[in-house]
């Protein structure tokens, strides 16, 4: 019973880092997955994103993004762009983790 315990905890565990919203940021428009344009107006934006300090934190596709170093650990490769109109999504950073999301859900595609 206490292996199906831990055997169950463990399949849990990987389930949540597997959906982890792990975000690595490229230099090539190329390489990357979704264009990505940071607007200083949260009205603006298509999801409000939190960068997370731990890749645990960073969970489903609800703007809670950990930021990695290799390319090989990340679930998406995004670009950021300067123009707006080149971007596929817009995003804010807020300093609150209750306030991320998606705001035009319409756009939560891009980053599945």
């Amino acid at each position: 019973m206490k292996k199906l315990f831990i055997l169950c905890a463990l399949l849990l565990l990987g389930i949540g880092v597997a959906n982890a919203q792990t975000v690595y940021s490229t230099s090539s428009k190329s390489d990357a997955n979704v264009k990505v344009y940071v607007t200083q107006s949260k009205s603006e934006a298509d999801l409000v994103v939190y960068k997370c300090d731990t890749k645990s934190d960073a969970s489903g596709n609800k703007g809670l993004w950990y930021f990695v170093s290799s390319l090989s650990e990340a679930k998406k490769k995004v670009y950021f762009t300067t123009t707006k109109s080149e971007a596929d999504i817009v995003i804010y950073y807020t300093r609150t983790k209750s306030e991320a999301g998606w705001q035009n859900r319409g756009k939560s595609s891009k980053m599945d």
